[in-house]
C-alpha cells in the first residue's frame, strides 16, 4: 500500500500506510461508542471514580474517541522508537517507522544475529510501553477528580492510555514470532543453538500462536481484527523463517558464483524490431536481454516492454524504443542476499553485473538465485537448514 511521510524522530522517517487512515477513524469510533462501558471497566480495575454521566454528555464521546485513538497510536510510535534507538545504538540503521492497519513496524536494514543485541532490541519496545502506561497512570492519579468536564475527560484518556499501553506491552511479549515476544524467544534459543535453528523453532511457535489467535478471534471473541492480525503473524513467521534459511544457504556465496556469465548471455541490438525480439524470446525461452551497442550495454529489454507495444506496431518499433536505460548494477563480489534485496527493493527481475571499470560481466536474475538455492538445498553436503550450521556449497565456475 502507498505510504506518506508525516515527519521524523531522531532522524528516522515516520510514515503512514494508507490502511492506517482507515483504522484510526475506526478506533476513534469504537472508543467513542464504548465510553460508558470503558468507564465502568476503568472504575472497576483502577478505582478511577470516573463519572459516566459527564463523559457521555452530548458529542464529548467522539472527542474522547479521537483523542484516545491518537494517544494510543502515539504510544505505538514511541514503542517502535524504543526498538529503533536501541538498534541504532548497536549499529543497525532504521529505514523508517510505519503505522499501518495492525499497529506499527520499525524497519531495520539488517537483523542482528547476536542474541544479546536482538534481545535488547526486542524488549526495548515493551519497556517503553510499560513506561508510558506507568506515566499515564501517575498523571491520572495526581489529577484530582472534579465535576469539570475537561478534567474528567482528561482523566478518562489518561486512565485509558495507562491500561492500553500496559496491554500493548503484554500482548507484544506473547510468543507470536515475528512479534517482540517471538524475537525474545529466538534470542534466548540462539544462546545455545545456531541462529537458523533458533529462527525455525521460533517461527513454528509463532505459527501455532497465530493459528490459536485466529481461532480465538473468529469463534470465541467474534473479532475479525484478531483473525486478520493472526494471518499476518503467520505470514510474517513463515517469511522470516524462509529468509533466514536462504541467508544460511547462501553464506559465503557471491554474485559471481550464481550469475549467468557474459559469454552465456545473448544480447540484442537497439535496431532489432520488437517482433524479432519476441521471436528470439520464444526460441530461446528467455524474457529479458541486455541491449548492446558498440560493445557496451546501454539498456535492458524485457517481455513486459515488448508487450507494451500493440501487435500491429511491433514491426515498426525497435528495441531501442522500448528498452529501459535505468540499469541496476551489482559487483561480482557482492553477497547474493544483498543482491536479492536490491532486486526486491527496485522491483526488477535482473541486475547487470559489472566490474569496477564498468565492464559487463554477466546478468543476475531471480531465476539464477532460486536455481542456485534449489541445488544447494538438494545437495547431500548441505543438510537441513536449521538443524545445524550449513556448509554452504560454492557452485563450480
Amino acid at each position: 500500500m502507498r505510504r506518506f511521510r508525516i515527519g521524523s524522530a531522531f532522524g528516522i522517517p515516520i510514515q503512514l500506510d494508507l490502511t492506517f487512515l482507515l483504522v484510526l477513524p475506526l478506533f476513534a469510533w469504537i472508543i467513542g461508542t464504548q465510553v460508558e462501558q470503558t468507564t465502568e471497566l476503568l472504575n472497576d480495575s483502577l478505582g478511577a471514580g470516573l463519572d459516566p454521566a459527564v463523559l457521555t454528555d452530548g458529542g464529548l464521546v467522539w472527542v474522547l474517541g479521537v483523542v484516545a485513538a491518537v494517544g494510543l497510536f502515539t504510544g505505538v510510535v514511541l514503542h517502535e522508537l524504543g526498538h529503533s534507538l536501541v538498534a541504532i545504538r548497536y549499529g543497525y540503521p532504521i529505514d523508517s517507522i510505519t503505522l499501518w492497519l495492525f499497529g506499527g513496524i520499525a524497519q531495520l536494514t539488517e537483523t542482528p544475529e547476536d542474541w544479546k543485541q536482538e534481545l535488547a532490541i526486542a524488549v526495548a519496545g515493551p519497556v517503553v510501553s510499560v513506561a508510558l502506561g506507568v506515566l499515564s497512570y501517575l498523571a491520572f492519579f495526581v489529577l484530582p477528580g472534579t465535576q469539570s468536564t475537561i478534567v474528567e475527560a482528561t482523566r478518562f484518556v489518561l486512565a485509558y492510555l495507562a491500561v492500553m499501553n500496559l496491554a500493548l506491552a503484554v500482548f507484544n511479549m506473547l510468543p507470536g514470532f515475528p512479534m517482540d515476544g517471538g524475537r525474545v524467544l529466538r534470542a534466548l534459543l540462539a544462546r545455545t543453538r545456531p541462529y537458523a535453528r533458533a529462527t525455525k523453532i521460533a517461527a513454528e511457535v509463532g505459527k501455532i500462536f497465530a493459528i490459536m489467535l485466529g481461532l480465538f478471534g473468529l469463534f470465541v471473541a467474534g473479532n475479525i481484527f484478531l483473525a486478520g492480525l493472526a494471518f499476518f503473524i503467520y505470514i510474517g513467521a513463515e517469511g522470516e523463517s524462509r529468509q533466514t534459511a536462504m541467508a544460511a544457504a547462501f553464506e559465503g556465496v557471491t554474485v559471481q558464483d550464481v550469475m549467468t556469465p557474459a559469454d552465456h548471455v545473448t544480447s540484442v541490438t537497439p535496431r532489432m524490431s520488437v517482433r524479432e525480439l519476441i521471436q528470439t524470446m520464444f526460441e530461446e525461452r528467455h524474457t529479458g536481454y541486455p541491449v548492446e551497442k558498440d560493445g557496451e550495454v546501454v539498456g535492458l529489454v524485457t517481455l513486459e516492454d515488448a508487450r507494451a507495444v500493440r501487435e500491429v506496431e511491433r514491426e515498426a518499433y525497435t528495441v531501442g524504443d522500448v528498452m529501459s536505460t535505468d540499469l541496476y548494477t551489482v559487483s561480482p563480489d557482492a553477497d547474493v542476499m544483498d543482491a536479492l534485496t536490491q532486486l526486491q527493493q527496485n522491483s526488477v527481475g535482473r541486475l547487470v553485473v559489472t566490474d569496477e571499470d564498468g565492464e559487463f560481466l554477466g546478468l543476475l536474475t531471480r531465476s539464477d538465485i532460486m536455481t542456485a538455492l534449489s541445488i544447494i538445498k538438494s545437495s547431500s553436503e548441505y543438510g537441513s537448514v536449521g538443524e545445524s550450521e550449513s556448509r554452504t556449497l560454492r557452485p563450480e565456475p
